[in-house]
């Protein structure tokens, strides 16, 4: 009788140790997520079939399929946010600075996408400008590199170190170091410091860093989130491609808030991290979540409140866990869709004033309106890019980990 009141009173002590912990949280928040999500969706989709009033106008691209698409509503991005947001305010610490961070950048983001989304709605089909949307990608930008940079909660590799008089002494590194991929899986070191950069030339520039570092990271957040926002063109294709990389940059969280996992991968450790956790799993499970109702054919989509945020907040998690230089490889598909776009125009407006017709590279931009306009069906371009996004990801761990 006596053991088995022992073995019950370690069940109930194992049960709250486990509820606590990180990883158990955030598995509650991926699902909490997933169904507050599910069932807003649902209401949404009944709601707009009786009332048809927040239904998506299309611009007419002369694609197959389109004019299906008028009426579809509109308001994912609305419930990504809230369902996101929702765990991570009643799971996790609000004031771990890098759980702030993330929460400012879904709602500074989400306000910038939903004004778009309005104006596309109410007014004009072309939404925002394109200087608007920079303008206030660079602000957000300037707040994170800031944040990062200047904050003195923010350290890596805290260490104790034994004093004179046989007292341990927290040590804490400030500054920004980053992870190079395919240096580290070279010279098994991935770490690299932006004071180099300076320091080169003289050795007390290093305190100006940031003068480097700022620049980069408002790159990096405007053209990601910009990226995304493109790429929401096809049903299901932001979305499965997210999903994707915010399960792949969750599991490089767990690994760099962990001291013995970051050692053994060569990881630069991070302390105070592990509440982001929370934070990715929320949103994968929002983003699976809107992913059910978004494959072809989409019955909801997530406008550029959606698009817009997704970018922004896989940008700023890549940058707290000092991963922002693997962006061009795990963010691919955001940046060929980016790029494509940014080639057309300067290659158009070229050719226009070289020979006095525009021409053009692709049959149309983005990328994935270019194998649309070649005859491919929406279903195999969404299909194949997952598969490349797939790829994408395992080449970061291959490139990452250095055993």
């Amino acid at each position: 009788m006596i053991n088995f009141f022992k073995l019950k009173y370690l069940i109930y002590i194992s049960f709250f140790v486990n509820i606590n912990s990180v990883f158990y949280r955030a598995i509650i928040a991926f699902f909490l997520s997933f169904c507050i999500a599910f069932i807003l969706y649902k209401k949404i989709i009944c709601w707009n079939r009786k009332n048809s009033i927040i239904g998506e106008k299309i611009r007419d691209l002369g694609l197959f399929g389109q004019k299906e698409k008028e009426g579809t509503p509109t308001m994912g991005g609305l419930v990504i946010i809230f369902s996101t947001l929702i765990p991570t305010i009643f799971l996790s610490t609000l004031n771990n600075v890098y759980v702030f961070m993330l929460i400012i950048t879904t709602l500074y983001m989400g306000c910038i996408g939903f004004i778009d989304d309005y104006i596309k709605i109410k007014h004009n089909k072309k939404g925002l400008s394109i200087m608007g949307k920079i303008f206030s990608q660079i602000l957000l930008g300037i707040f994170i590199g800031i944040t990062m940079y200047f904050n003195t909660n923010i350290s890596i590799q805290e260490q104790k170190i034994e004093s004179k008089n046989s007292h341990f002494l927290k040590k804490k590194e400030y500054g920004f170091k980053t992870t190079i991929p395919i240096i580290s899986s070279i010279y098994h070191n991935n770490e690299f410091n932006y004071a180099y950069l300076l320091s080169w030339y003289n050795q007390k520039w290093k305190k100006y860093a940031w003068i480097v570092f700022i620049p980069i990271v408002i790159v990096i957040i405007t053209f990601l989130s910009n990226g995304a926002n493109l790429t929401d063109g096809i049903d299901g294709l932001t979305a499965g491609i997210s999903s994707i990389i915010f399960a792949t940059l969750s599991l490089l969280s767990i690994i760099s808030s962990n001291k013995i996992y970051s050692s053994y991968f060569h990881f630069i450790y991070i302390p105070h991290i592990k509440e982001i956790i929370i934070f990715s799993f929320s949103f994968l499970g929002s983003l699976i979540s809107f992913l059910w109702y978004n494959t072809y054919p989409a019955q909801i989509f997530m406008g550029d409140t959606g698009s817009l945020t997704i970018g922004g907040v896989i940008a700023t998690l890549a940058i707290i866990n000092r991963k922002e230089l693997i962006l061009p490889i795990l963010c691919g598909i955001f940046f060929i869709e980016n790029i494509s776009v940014i080639m057309q125009i300067l290659y158009f407006r070229y050719s226009k004033k070289k020979y006095g017709i525009g021409k053009r590279i692709f049959l149309m931009a983005p990328l994935h309106h270019h194998f649309q306009k070649l005859g491919y069906h929406e279903n195999k371009i969404f299909n194949r890019f997952i598969i490349i996004q797939m790829m994408l990801s395992m080449l970061v761990f291959i490139l990452l980990i250095n055993k």
